[in-house]
């Protein structure tokens, strides 16, 4: 059934067209991720199928009897509401908290926010999880969210993830919009991508995406070949980094597999590392003994009779000894709150350590990107900006680039370089900051959630700059697919203020988390009747909702479709052969031509029958 339905939609600001002439609909169970570049109408979609935003030609139809959840970029909450108002409608802990999934949802998003608070005093970060919360407890037919992991810290993600997919597989529909390459891939089922007006529908996550992708620019866009160049190259990161990032027909594996076979890895990590030697010296950081604490209020509600200001401290972290070399690439990770901001802002100087000390090296130039961009005059204009910096740099790849040519691959073009950079979007303003760090040329770079309002091709451009960019990187960020792509070790701050290696990375990470969860996690899957030891034993049955039996005979059809297609695989490369041979027989060649049509054919049929055997167990 189909929830809702766009048909021959075209919006227009001002003289510029979002969407032209769009239709799409999504259905019951169906998730669709929203890509595209800033500014080119992910928000204004999702606006127009919500029904916030009405289309200037053609018409949104939604069905009568479903309900529809909209989390926005911005949230507003009544005046004087607290967190349990938005969430539960106000009803006490006792009755909300009875409903096993109503718990496990603000156990989960809402840890450590107080319920009685007032929506008025929260921060950016935990307004987002409010509004988060009170859409996740709505049991809504269609959910449309818009940037649902910002603030969210790399577990809760995966949190969320888990949490999306359940949704899914019980009928739930939703549509979002998200930088996160992970969080796309573990979720949705389709993938819709906005640009130049109008949106190209791709079937499967990210990563089938960006195969899809890459297949129609080798074909039909030739002259775009920077961009495709660069989409290639995540492929190749796809393909060849971390596994099981999403199922992928065994059939597929070969043709993917040629389609890089000409494309280097991402990075030399050993050349980078003498190189950023030579730039650095052997001496960058060096930590010894740091303790950092942060001052905490014991009485919250303490009025204006109240004594002095309590000056109890919470420990972030340490003591922490630690050395970063020249050419280290380091994933910073861990909880909300656990530190990560202020372990960057020390080694920057920025902020001194409650105790011990940090040494830099005396060749540092350090470029730090913090998560509010300060440093930006929202009176300057763009191009003035970067210019007054640089009018020209070198990339380490050799390639001399202007100032104009740099702010071209960050997607400033036309009168977005003379605009003001107090109209930029978000994602606009935090796309220049990171580029006005590298033209300013900087041998370390401290990158605070460096992700957060990019869209996904301004971070392949970016992603690509720092594979060739030799220095010593450390990335705080949410987004584990970044932190894969672009770093060579990973790093926590555990509960305990310690700071340690994974070398499992962010999976490592999690795993623990898991693991030293307390033993009221087991009591609440208990208490939903057994469902997750029941996903357990059986994952794969669980998820899709097959018996066991029913399993069996799926992998049983998904192997006799596999021999089947390489079967037929096989006849088609022998009917080439044949065709070569016979070349100068017209006769023959046509009969060749007709059962090599057949043959291909019967491959598709064979192919789509697998995919429609393999989403059976998905």
């Amino acid at each position: 059934m189909n929830i809702v339905n766009a048909e021959h939609v075209s919006l227009a600001y001002g003289t510029r067209t979002l969407l032209d002439d769009v239709s799409l609909g999504l259905s019951a169970g169906e998730v669709v991720g929203v890509v595209g570049r800033n500014g080119d109408g992910k928000s204004t979609l999702l606006n127009l199928l919500v029904g916030a935003l009405e289309p200037d030609a053609g018409a949104v139809v939604r069905a009568s009897s479903a309900s529809i959840g909209h989390l926005a970029q911005a949230e507003e909450f009544a005046p004087g509401a607290s967190v349990r108002d938005v969430i539960v409608g106000g009803e006490p802990d006792h009755v909300w908290a009875a409903d096993a999934y109503r718990r496990g949802v603000v156990e989960h998003l809402l840890a450590g926010i107080d319920l009685a608070t007032d929506t008025g005093r929260l921060s950016g970060g935990e307004r987002r999880r409010v509004a988060l919360v009170a859409l996740m407890l709505g049991h809504h037919d269609l959910v449309v969210l818009d940037e649902p992991t910002n603030h969210l810290d790399v577990e809760a993600v995966g949190w969320l993830a888990t949490h999306l997919a359940e949704l899914r597989d019980r009928g739930t529909a939703m549509a979002i919009v998200s930088h996160d390459r992970w969080f796309l891939d573990a979720v949705c089922t389709r993938v819709w991508e906005v640009h130049d007006a109008t949106v190209d529908a791709y079937d499967g996550g990210y990563a089938a995406y960006v195969l899809a992708r890459v297949e129609r620019q080798r074909q039909a866009a030739a002259n775009e070949s920077r961009r495709q160049n660069l989409a290639r190259k995540e492929l190749a990161w796809l393909r060849r980094g971390a596994p099981a990032r999403t199922s992928k027909p065994k059939f597929r594996i070969d043709a993917a597999t040629t389609l890089i076979a000409d494309v280097p890895e991402p990075r030399d990590s050993l050349a980078l590392q003498r190189f950023a030697v030579t730039r650095l010296g052997k001496d960058v950081f060096d930590l010894t003994d740091v303790v950092a604490e942060v001052p905490v209020r014991t009485a919250d509600a303490a009025g204006p009779d109240a004594a002095a200001p309590d000056t109890a401290t919470r420990r972030l972290f340490g003591p922490l000894t630690w050395s970063i070399g020249p050419g280290d690439r380091i994933g910073l990770v861990g909880v909300n709150g656990s530190g990560k901001s202020t372990l960057l802002r020390l080694l920057a100087h920025e902020q001194a350590p409650t105790s011990g000390r940090v040494k830099q090296g005396k060749t540092l130039r350090i470029g730090h990107l913090s998560q509010a961009v300060v440093e930006l005059d929202p009176r300057d204009r763009v191009l003035d900006s970067v210019t007054r910096l640089a009018n020209a740099t070198r990339l380490e790849t050799g390639r001399d680039v202007t100032a104009t040519q740099l702010l071209e691959d960050f997607g400033f073009t036309g009168d977005r370089l003379v605009t003001r950079i107090g109209e930029l979007s978000g994602g606009e303003r935090r796309r220049l900051a990171f580029l006005r760090l590298l033209i300013a040329e900087p041998n370390v770079l401290l990158l605070d959630e460096p992700t957060n309002d990019l869209d996904i091709d301004t971070l392949t451009v970016v992603e690509d700059h720092l594979d060739t960019w030799p220095g010593t990187l450390v990335a705080v960020s949410h987004d584990r697919y970044f932190l894969e792509r672009v770093c060579d070790v990973t790093h926590a701050i555990l509960d305990d203020g310690r700071v340690v290696m994974l070398p499992g990375g962010v999976e490592e990470y999690l795993a623990g988390r898991r693991a030293a969860a307390p033993a009221k996690t087991s009591a609440s899957a208990r208490s939903t009747g057994g469902a997750a030891s029941s996903s357990a034993a059986t994952p794969a049955a669980a998820a899709s909702g097959l018996s066991a039996a029913q399993e069996r005979a799926a992998k049983k059809e998904l192997a006799r479709l596999e021999s089947r297609l390489t079967k037929l695989g096989r006849s088609i490369e022998q009917v080439h052969h044949r065709m070569a041979e016979h070349a100068a027989d017209h006769a023959r060649l046509t009969t060749l031509q007709a059962e090599l049509e057949q043959l291909t054919d019967e491959q598709s049929e064979a192919e789509l029958a697998w995919l429609e055997a393999a989403e059976t167990l998905e």
